[in-house]
């Protein structure tokens, strides 16, 4: 796997000891999660502004297997191996773990970190572990832009070009 490479890659153990040893230095930590599947200009800027407000920002991505349990058949579009090697080529992202549950709220009670950053597509209150991050003290944050992309919209416009390249006539 190419992004093993950089060293961004965590085992969950791993992140608990780097986490511990950032709030023992007075560093916050920040997290954020996702499929990323097709990456596109809303996963940036989300993962951006997450990164903005911390001073380490780990990003835990669904697995194959917990992307299509989510999404459903034919899904992911992009192996897990590859969308890690992508995220770990953004600057804004320090940690990247790789998880098979069908939420995060095991990897936020682990780690505990200062911040859960989502999408604009939530709002404080619908964060699905909402109360698990309230439950350590930590606190939620909605960072990006308003949801208007999406990789399920982009996927359902390349499959739309695909079937009227496959049906024209020249």
């Amino acid at each position: 796997m190419g992004n093993t490479e950089n060293g961004k890659l965590r085992t969950l153990a791993e992140m608990e000891t780097i986490g511990a040893e950032l709030k023992k230095n007075g560093k916050v930590l920040v997290f954020a999660n996702g499929c990323f599947d097709l990456l596109h200009v809303g996963h940036v800027r989300y993962l951006k502004a997450a990164r903005a407000l911390g001073d380490a920002l780990v990003v835990a991505v669904n697995s194959d297997r917990s992307a299509r349990r989510l999404k459903g058949p034919g899904r992911p579009f992009t192996p897990q191996d590859e969308r890690l090697e992508i995220l770990a080529a953004l600057e804004c992202v320090d940690h990247l773990l790789l998880f098979d549950e069908a939420t995060v709220a095991e990897l936020l009670l682990r780690l505990k970190p200062h911040i859960h950053a989502k999408g604009a597509d939530y709002t404080e209150e619908t964060v699905p572990e909402r109360e698990v991050v309230l439950s350590y003290g930590g606190r939620i944050a909605i960072t990006g832009d308003l949801k208007t992309r999406s990789s399920s919209e982009i996927g359902s416009r390349l499959k739309l070009f695909l079937d009227a390249e496959e049906n024209r006539v020249d």
